[in-house]
């Protein structure tokens, strides 16, 4: 009663099982770095993801400064994950695969899990897409990164959020696993599609570096406020409701820069100087949490 879909059950999040995470941590740590292809003729359309080109054609400033991320941003929050020892699900646009290879390299050396992140952000899976279309493209992307990573990439985030009425029944169809699309929940859920279960992982929007930075215009030392509060409100409702999700979501072209990435490094050594923190993969989330379900 209440929904205007089927795709999955209403459930109280406190009336739940508990789950146990691996030596008892209340915190699964689940970090995202996001890396975004903006392409130089990207179209009008009506829905236009984040940080998209917007000036006359040939839009340099507003290109170079999401490039930026792929060129220089990256490589400092992957420096400040591997040197505190840190897992992440790095989400990678199919067409920075390609054209980025050194990129995809590091994600591979690093031992970092790779999620489908659509093409490009210019390939928004929006109302009126026909389902033949959104299905070629979801199969280009998953196809690509597998076979340039030479992961099984079980996990999918659409540019922007975007979704069709389809989009998860091809996902799920392409051998997804789990969906970082639908934020309606601070732990995983089951959602059904035509080709089986799947399953959303609560990627938290509202302390995403695209949230806080980018529209709330924080400053540095107000992310990592944030940011902590959130964790420390989880990290206590697990004391007595049973194991939670702490998900950070970076994009290299705005918490890569200078200005930033402190406060980012801040952030994780606030998180860190708890016990019982399990630094983990969406991959590794899930299945821990499915083997309780």
């Amino acid at each position: 009663p209440g929904m205007d879909h089927d795709r999955y059950a209403y459930s109280n999040l406190f009336k739940r099982k508990p789950v146990v995470w691996p030596d008892q941590a209340r915190i699964a740590l689940w970090i995202v770095p996001t890396l975004e292809f903006f392409p130089l003729d990207m179209a009008a359309k009506a829905v236009k993801p984040a940080g998209g080109l917007e000036r006359p054609f040939p839009d340099y400033w507003n290109y170079t400064l999401r490039d930026y991320g792929n060129r220089v941003g990256f490589a400092r929050i992957f420096r400040a994950l591997a040197s505190r020892g840190l897992k992440a699900s790095v989400a990678m646009s199919s067409r920075l695969a390609e054209r980025y290879p050194h990129v995809l390299e590091e994600v591979n050396r690093l031992g970092f899990e790779l999620i489908a992140h659509g093409i490009d952000m210019n390939h928004i899976h929006a109302t009126g897409l026909p389902p033949e279309v959104e299905r070629q493209w979801i199969g280009q992307c998953l196809s690509t990164l597998r076979r340039l990573s030479g992961q099984p990439v079980k996990g999918w985030y659409s540019p922007a959020y975007s979704e069709t009425g389809h989009t998860l029944d091809l996902v799920a169809a392409e051998g997804c696993d789990y969906v970082c699309d639908w934020v309606n929940d601070d732990m995983p859920y089951q959602v059904h599609t035509k080709a089986g279960p799947l399953h959303a992982m609560p990627h938290a929007y509202e302390i995403s570096d695209l949230q806080l930075f980018h529209f709330y215009k924080y400053k540095p030392a107000q992310f990592v406020e944030q940011v902590l509060d959130h964790f420390d409100w989880l990290y206590r409702e697990a004391a007595s409701h049973g194991g939670r999700i702490v998900a950070l979501s970076l994009r290299p072209w705005i918490s890569g820069v200078p200005h930033r990435i402190a406060a980012i490094e801040q952030a994780l050594d606030g998180i860190l100087s708890r016990d019982r923190v399990w630094p983990a993969t969406g991959a590794e989330i899930l299945e821990c949490w499915k083997a309780q379900q």
